[in-house]
């Protein structure tokens, strides 16, 4: 609203100014909404939990609590709680909950538990089946909200059934969101940002080595350089554009200033694709389509849209201008167009909205297909407030990428997890943009990745932390950094003696590859971690017994082991080793789809990074995977899906074979077959981040 954002902006909450953008009054204040505000703000991720504990020690544990939340049996957990009832083994529970999909529906058990290599005739499967259908959707558990907090003038055990929460420091409301809605009680959610964090670090950083002193609201603003970057849809690790749909459609809108950046947020969403909305607006931008309006008043309300409505505040307007509706009344339906809302709600307003229209000289078709597009915003619409202010931290990203590459990786790894891509993807692509990246060394690194200058040319590489090593943990990473400031390790029974770390954590960084300044590769460090330390005074004057001869590993073993150890490698990709096989098999690298021939069957392979299924997709999932060369876009329609359920699902690494597409820049393969070749890169243990 526009009280809200004035009063925010001069807060310094956000930095976006309202007088940017067409604010309402009529958001949140009407004669028609009798209630408090839905109040939403986002911190920084890694920081929530100090906004939550500020919060309960300003109001009191008494007058301050979470929202709680109902969480029902779905498919998996349906799966686990009865099959051990049943008294099936764990590992086998296990194995049949793996083999269901989050959005799976009871009648799929049968297949996929024969997939599982369970027999689903026999009488025990049987009863699994029968009792999973019969609880799904039933309460299971009283959880809490990931940030709602209920706020009370009076003690809240007064007005509804608290209790402690498993956490320390946390009282939970035993009511929902629903419930408090219906009640009228206040609840501001307290969200959380991954990107805000990142922003935070990169700023911090951009000031300690480069002593520039940078704010959101003072980022050098509509940079060429970033809007070339951004139309070339090079945004992996950018704010909210940085999705494959996102990636898809920047191309073709082509953003060249900050207000296309606002409807480039706004328009990949559930609302504007069921509203029919997107095509229309990229045909009316790129003069393929004229844009004409039925009044002047229409005009005013949709000429920044091209005449098609993206946001909710040109819902509520158009509906005042041209179907007589109050603003109270718009309001309203304001509120039935939120994710949160049933799908159907907008009907009750169908007839009011026909009628006002014709009754204002529109045509009848120009009412419809109004109506239309409304409807798609009770699927998901989009405020324009929330849009500018999302399209403030793509574009602040975006130019932080763009200028300081070393500055951007480094705050995007000391944030995870967060965004699309695993630090092994924004490594990659740091890499390609000529960031140097370095590896974990007890030398050097700190628990956080940190930037390094060269003493050649001064210019800021990366030095990866702790943080990525699996299994070492941060008090670890602490005692580490602390032994060194009396000076750096100069040998590995040194390095040992002075932090007494357990023969496992020297297993850890050994695995890591991390004893490089101590003159030790891995498998001589591996050698000498498994031999625990000697504590006995009679021994520890006598020279250390050399180690024996190691083979030396391979550079595809060296990879390998890189990935088990942290998740990426500097040396490689496992794919570049598996080259040659691949190419006897007429398998194509993701680099060689720019140059052939399209709407022809190829073979592509990878690793798998994600897996989305949006809502809006009617069940076709979409697919990346990675190579040595780049990333391979993959659309599996749902009969596809179904025929390699396994390995779609549960595959780290694939070869598909598929129809090559290609469109203003963007690329795809239509998948018709799958094949898992997840043991061909050694179970690398990667999981992919799946988006359903």
């Amino acid at each position: 609203s526009a009280a809200n954002s004035a009063v925010c902006y001069c807060l310094g909450v956000t930095s976006v100014d309202p007088d940017r953008i067409d604010v309402l009054f009529e958001r949140f204040i009407s004669r028609e909404r009798d209630e408090a505000p839905d109040i939403d703000i986002d911190f920084e991720h890694q920081r929530r939990e100090e906004v939550i504990q500020y919060i309960y020690e300003k109001y009191g544990r008494d007058r301050a609590g979470m929202t709680a939340e109902l969480i029902t049996y779905r498919p998996r957990s349906a799966v686990r709680d009865v099959g051990k009832a049943l008294g099936l083994s764990l590992d086998r529970v296990d194995a049949l909950a793996k083999a269901i999909g989050h959005d799976e529906t009871g009648d799929e058990l049968h297949i996929r538990f024969r997939e599982a290599g369970v027999d689903p005739t026999c009488r025990l499967s049987q009863q699994l089946v029968h009792l999973v259908r019969q609880i799904l959707g039933f309460p299971r558990h009283l959880s809490q909200h990931v940030g709602g907090m209920v706020l009370s003038n009076l003690p809240l055990c007064e007005l509804v059934p608290i209790e402690n929460a498993s956490m320390p420091g946390r009282t939970v409301v035993q009511w929902d969101k629903d419930d408090l809605d219906a009640l009228g009680i206040l609840k501001v959610d307290c969200l959380a940002l991954g990107m805000l964090s990142a922003i935070r670090r990169a700023l911090d950083l951009l000031k300690g080595h480069n002593g520039q002193l940078l704010t959101l609201a003072t980022i050098p603003s509509e940079d060429p350089a970033t809007y070339a970057m951004i139309q070339r849809a090079d945004t992996i690790g950018v704010f909210q554009i940085e999705s494959r749909a996102q990636m898809s459609m920047l191309p073709r809108l082509k953003p060249k200033e900050f207000y296309d950046l606002v409807i480039e947020v706004a328009i990949v969403r559930p609302g504007p694709i069921h509203g029919n909305m997107v095509h229309p607006y990229l045909r009316r931008r790129n003069g393929q389509e004229p844009v004409e309006y039925p009044s002047e008043a229409v005009r005013d309300v949709l000429k920044k849209t091209l005449g098609v409505p993206l946001f909710q505040e040109q819902a509520m307007k158009l509906v005042v201008v041209a179907a007589g509706f109050t603003p109270g009344e718009a309001d309203q339906l304001r509120r039935s167009m939120g994710a949160w809302r049933r799908t159907g709600v907008m009907n009750q307003f169908e007839g009011k909205l026909m009628d006002g229209m014709l009754a204002n000289g529109y045509s009848e078709d120009f009412a419809r297909n109004v109506f239309r597009q409304l409807e798609g915003f009770g699927s998901y619409g989009f405020p324009e407030s929330h849009a500018v202010s999302f399209a403030l931290l793509s574009y602040v990203s975006a130019w932080i990428k763009c200028h300081h590459p070393a500055v951007f990786l480094a705050s995007l790894l000391n944030s995870q997890p967060m965004g699309f891509y695993a630090p092994a993807q924004l490594v990659t692509d740091a890499r390609a943009h000529g960031v140097e990246v370095c590896p974990v060394d007890v030398n050097r690194s700190d628990w956080d990745s940190t930037l390094e200058r060269r003493e050649d040319d001064g210019i800021l590489v990366v030095r990866l932390g702790w943080s990525l090593v699996k299994g070492f943990s941060q008090s670890a990473a602490e005692t580490l950094v602390s032994e060194r400031q009396s000076g750096p390790f100069t040998s590995y029974a040194d390095f040992v003696g002075r932090t007494r770390f357990t023969t496992a954590m020297l297993s850890r960084l050994a695995s890591a590859d991390a004893f490089h300044s101590l003159g030790l590769d891995r498998r001589p460090a591996l050698w000498q971690s498994l031999e625990p330390p000697c504590s006995e005074p009679l021994f520890a004057n006598l020279p250390d017994e050399a180690p024996p001869p190691l083979p030396l590993l391979s550079a595809a073993q060296e990879v390998i082991h890189d990935y088990h150890a942290q998740g990426l490698s500097l040396r490689g990709h496992p794919f570049a080793s598996l080259r040659l096989s691949l190419t006897a098999q007429r398998v194509v690298t993701a680099a060689e789809l720019e140059t052939l021939e399209a709407d022809r069957s190829y073979h592509v392979a990878g690793l798998v990074l994600l897996r989305q299924r949006p809502g809006t997709a009617k069940g076709v999932t979409f697919m990346t995977i990675e190579d040595e060369t780049g990333t391979v876009n993959l659309i599996v329609w749902r009969h596809v899906w179904e025929r390699f359920h396994r390995v779609a699902r549960q595959a780290q690494a694939l070869i598909a074979t598929g129809l090559l597409q290609r469109q203003d820049g963007v690329i795809h393969i239509v998948v018709k077959g799958l094949k898992d070749m997840t043991t061909a890169v050694a179970n690398l243990g990667q999981a992919s981040r799946d988006f359903h």
